[in-house]
């Protein structure tokens, strides 16, 4: 009996998993941070003002803190919108811009020079700073290379010698100038964390949403057992297209996966909490099923997520006009990929 791929939305709901599943975990924990920083920025105030004196004296502080180092750094780090790419880079022109590994920059009215301890570091990157993915969940002890960083985000623009290169690489690193402050620095912190906040607000949604497409394309490739066959993310399919078939340019889907005669589009769509997403996806389901049709290709959904199935009628409009509808799971991921070997197998 042939297996049964188009599926109600009540079919679907019983196989889904409903809230993030283990392997999009690490990918939730890295876009998730914010509201952890959120809810420890009195401690990262506290720590910048308690008045230090000196570089060692603050980093003394940090360790006898409540708050971890490395979590501290991380807070340092989104204040200064300063991240892996831009730790390489520092480590990477590194001679250019420390000729003598120390920085030079004043503070207080009074010159200071920092000896870099650990910097150059050929690999340095958030994780090696303990500050990416579920690391920086975890209380890490502070190390001479956290130490260096930590003294780049807080004085790099305070430098006393502003080559360009160093301007250019260092400006945002400004945070130094409010240790002592404390009134003006809280001011400064939840301000920024505003900001913070309604940018990351729409970036952790459609950064999971990668994930997931991106986790499903991996798998089918892993999986599908078929050398010919090929998986595109954004992918497209002739014939179909927004408007005009014509003179309209061409849908790009999650993924399609095509060999020489045939294609199949997959749409992926995983939300924890509701949505306009689906909405949207809802929306074109029609259109592009009747287009699909027409050009002799396939479509299928990957549908999983607690916010998903809290829109119903989005969810019906979609499980009517797919040729496969799954859930987010590696069972279900296998069902997707039995129906991509009988359809890719089959010519126009």
């Amino acid at each position: 009996m042939a297996q049964r791929y188009r599926r109600t939305s009540s079919e679907l709901e019983g196989f889904a998993s409903k809230f993030w599943p283990a392997e999009l975990s690490e990918a939730e924990a890295k876009v998730s941070i914010i509201p952890l920083l959120v809810q420890t920025q009195d401690q990262f105030i506290a720590v910048i003002g308690a008045g230090a004196k000196s570089v060692e004296d603050l980093f003394t502080i940090v360790e006898v803190s409540t708050l971890p180092a490395n979590l501290f750094l991380k807070h340092l780090s989104v204040l200064a919108d300063f991240g892996g790419e831009m730790f390489q880079r520092v480590s990477r022109e590194f001679k250019t811009l420390f000729p003598n590994g120390s920085l030079k920059f004043v503070w207080q009215d009074k010159q200071h020079i920092y000896q870099f301890q650990a910097l150059p570091h050929s690999r340095l990157s958030n994780q090696k700073l303990k500050i990416d993915g579920k690391e920086v969940l975890k209380d890490h002890p502070l190390n001479n290379l956290q130490k260096d960083a930590i003294v780049l985000l807080l004085f790099g623009s305070a430098s006393s010698e502003p080559t360009e290169s160093v301007a250019s690489a260092l400006s945002k690193c400004e945070i130094g100038d409010y240790l002592g402050k404390p009134a003006e620095l809280k001011q400064y912190v939840k301000q920024r964390y505003i900001w913070v906040s309604r940018i990351t607000g729409g970036a952790k949604s459609n950064t999971l949403g990668q994930a997931a497409q991106k986790f499903v394309a991996d798998y089918i490739r892993d999986t599908l057992g078929m050398p010919h066959a090929r998986v595109y993310l954004g992918g497209k399919l002739p014939g179909v297209t927004h408007t005009d078939p014509i003179t309209g340019r061409l849908t790009s889907f999650d993924i399609v996966v095509a060999n020489a005669h045939k294609r199949v589009a997959i749409e992926v769509s995983f939300q924890v909490t509701t949505n306009s997403v689906i909405e949207r996806k809802a929306g074109q389901a029609k259109a592009r099923y009747e287009q699909v049709e027409k050009t002799g290709h396939k479509i299928a959904y990957v549908l999983d997520g607690a916010g998903n199935f809290q829109r119903d009628t989005a969810l019906k409009t979609i499980c009517e006009h797919s040729h496969c509808t799954v859930a987010f799971s590696r069972n279900e991921l296998d069902v997707l990929c039995r129906f991509l070997r009988e359809e890719l197998a089959q010519k126009k």
